[in-house]
């Protein structure tokens, strides 16, 4: 059997609260035997924002709703110069010494959550990745030296990490995640050694990454480190339907409507119908037009969705082109 863990996605004031709701009612539509917590932990007021970053009391109403559990953290070292830092502060928040998955909230649940076999003594994350970092330079010193730099810097085994199977000086050949889902044995550890990570290397980055940048990479760059740290690596087979067909990482909508299975699109307008639903995804803009007012279609129709260009760049072009581009 399946070993029960939470979940973890983060809520925010604009977007990240829409696409909250949708994420909390897929799990339940496409999850119904899951018997974790759905925990959405929220920013709140400090001096890393210049806003308030919470959510409105009637989205968060709406999710616990839909079961989630409301949790606050507090935003001590990223914030509004680097939002990303949310999903690394978050875990501060989870109950320790209990399983957990991180997801972003962008994502949708189509398929059985609860039934994936993770083996949290060895953690992993999203290999839904293309090669964005390190940027190749004109004096940069290569992808061995940058990573081994980092490795070095914490102690870790670095030869360990490698993927043999690829030529030396090849990006894949390194480990490198999506960091758009991971996960861990421990929430208050895990989060701890991303946070220290993190913040060595963008308070004092090896000279290696000179001329590198870390925003908005920085969340992925220290990712993999960690999860070495803790024993873990890339994702088995048996993790396969994470990016397949139990959860789909969609970004934005324009792009889940240009590439994804006719499952996913299915999934989504099902999930998003209910009037109880429709009622709060339709104030955000681009989900209204996306979904409800038939724009998402028009997206669809512009692309054969077998045969898809290979970067994303190249979606998003042709979308931005024809006008429908959201986010």
């Amino acid at each position: 059997m399946a070993q029960p863990f939470n979940i973890l996605i983060v809520g925010q004031a604009g977007r990240l609260q829409y696409e909250a709701v949708l994420f909390a009612a897929s799990l339940r539509h496409g999850s119904p035997d899951f018997t974790g917590t759905l925990y959405v932990a929220e920013p709140q007021e400090g001096p890393r924002w210049d806003r308030n970053p919470r959510m409105s009391a009637a989205i968060k109403e709406v999710l616990e709703t839909l079961g989630a559990v409301i949790v606050p953290f507090e935003s001590r070292h990223f914030g509004k110069n680097y939002p990303h830092g949310n999903k690394i502060e978050a875990l501060a928040a989870l109950p320790a010494d209990q399983p957990f998955v991180f997801f972003d909230t962008d994502t949708l649940v189509t398929g059985d959550l609860a039934a994936v076999p993770f083996d949290f003594s060895r953690p992993a994350a999203s290999m839904r990745r293309e090669g964005t970092w390190p940027v190749e330079e004109l004096y940069w010193p290569g992808y061995t030296a940058i990573w081994k730099s980092l490795y070095d810097r914490f102690g870790l085994d670095f030869d360990g990490s490698l993927d043999l199977s690829q030529p030396d000086e090849y990006w894949e050949r390194y480990l490198y995640f999506n960091a758009g889902w991971f996960f861990g044995s421990d929430p208050l550890a895990f989060g701890q050694r991303f946070t220290d990570y993190a913040v060595s290397i963008r308070d004092n980055p090896p000279e290696e990454l000179v001329i590198q940048p870390l925003d908005p990479w920085l969340d992925q760059v220290v990712l993999p480190l960690v999860i070495h740290s803790f024993g873990g690596g890339r994702p088995g087979p048996e993790l396969s339907g994470l990016d397949g067909d139990v959860t789909c990482h969609y970004r934005t909508l324009p792009l889940l409507y240009a590439r994804e299975a006719d499952q996913v699109v299915a999934t989504l307008e099902s999930v998003a119908a209910p009037n109880k639903i429709k009622k709060w995804l339709k104030q955000y803009d681009p989900f209204k037009r996306m979904i409800y007012q038939g724009r998402g279609q028009k997206v669809r129709a512009l692309f054969d969705q077998n045969n898809l260009p290979r970067k994303e760049k190249a979606l998003r072009n042709k979308i931005k082109a024809a006008g429908f581009w959201m986010r």
